[in-house]
C-alpha cells in the first residue's frame, strides 16, 4: 500500500503552494483520492493520470477537506466523459455541495457512509467512524494488501483511532496545533494525536492537517514525544510505502 500526501495545511493553504488535506492511497490495483481540499487536484495531477482514480472519500464538508470535488467534475464531465465514479460522504453532505456545482448530473455515484459503516472498492476495504467534529465527519480506515491505514479526518479528543481495531499500519492523524496553544476544541494537538496513536497500538505515526504559522519541527518533536518514538510529519507530494 502506497501513500501519497497531496496536502497537509490545516483549515488553509500555507504559503509557497502548500494545498489543504488530500490524500492519493493505492493498493492492488486499486487508487482512491481521500479529501479533496483546495490545491490538491492539482497536485494529484502529477501522481496519477485521472482517469485511474477508482474512487473518492469526503470526509467532510469543511472546503480545506471538499472543495477540489469542483475540479474533478469538470474534468470528468466535459473532458473524460466519465460517469457514475463511487464518491463516499457523511450523510447530506452531496446537497452542500450543490453550491460548488448545481447539477452534478451523472458524474459521480454519490454513495452515504456513517459510523461503522464497511465497504468495499476493487482491492481495498473502506471502513468509516464519526468523529468529535461539527460537521458530520468520518475517519477512514483503509485495507489493502495486507496492510491497514487509518486517517483520522478531523476530530477533538472525544474520539480516538481506538474507535479502529488496534495495531494499524500507519495512523495518519490530524494535528493541527501545540498542546499549549490549542485555541479551538474541534482539532488535536500533536501531543493528543501522538497519545492516540500509541494508546491504539500504531507501528507507525504520520502528522498532518499543520497549522501553517506553527513551526513543523515543534510539532514532530510534541507528537514523537507522546508517540514513544520518531513520528513523520506530511509534505506535498511524499510517498510512503506502508
Amino acid at each position: 500500500m502506497d501513500l501519497t500526501v497531496l496536502g497537509c495545511s490545516g483549515s488553509y493553504g500555507a504559503p509557497g503552494g502548500g494545498a489543504c488535506s488530500g490524500y492519493l492511497v493505492r493498493a492492488g490495483g486499486t487508487a482512491v483520492w481521500i479529501d479533496c481540499g483546495n490545491g490538491t487536484f492539482a497536485n494529484l495531477q502529477r501522481h496519477i493520470a485521472v482517469e485511474d482514480i477508482d474512487g473518492v472519500v469526503i470526509t467532510h464538508g469543511h472546503p480545506d477537506h471538499s472543495v477540489d470535488i469542483y475540479g474533478l467534475h469538470v474534468l470528468l464531465r466535459y473532458g473524460l466523459g466519465r460517469r457514475g465514479l463511487p464518491v463516499y460522504t457523511p450523510e447530506g453532505l452531496e446537497p452542500e455541495l450543490r453550491h460548488l456545482v448545481r447539477d452534478w448530473g451523472d458524474t459521480f455515484d454519490w454513495l452515504e457512509v456513517g459510523d461503522g459503516d464497511r465497504t468495499k472498492l476493487g482491492d481495498v476495504e473502506l471502513a468509516f467512524s464519526r468523529t468529535d467534529h461539527p460537521p458530520p465527519t468520518v475517519a477512514v480506515e483503509v485495507i489493502g494488501d495486507d496492510k491497514r491505514l487509518v486517517y483520522t479526518a478531523d476530530t477533538n479528543t472525544n474520539w480516538t483511532v481506538g474507535a479502529f481495531a488496534p495495531g494499524a499500519d500507519l495512523v495518519l492523524s490530524e494535528a493541527t496545533y501545540l498542546h499549549a496553544t490549542k485555541p479551538a476544541p474541534i482539532h488535536l494537538s500533536a501531543r493528543e494525536a501522538g497519545e492516540a496513536a500509541r494508546e491504539a497500538g500504531a507501528r507507525k505515526l504520520m502528522l498532518t492537517h499543520l497549522w501553517p504559522r506553527l513551526d513543523p519541527a515543534l510539532s514532530l518533536a510534541e507528537g514523537s514525544e507522546a508517540f514513544g518514538e520518531t513520528a513523520m510529519l506530511a509534505a506535498p507530494h511524499m510517498t510512503v510505502t506502508i
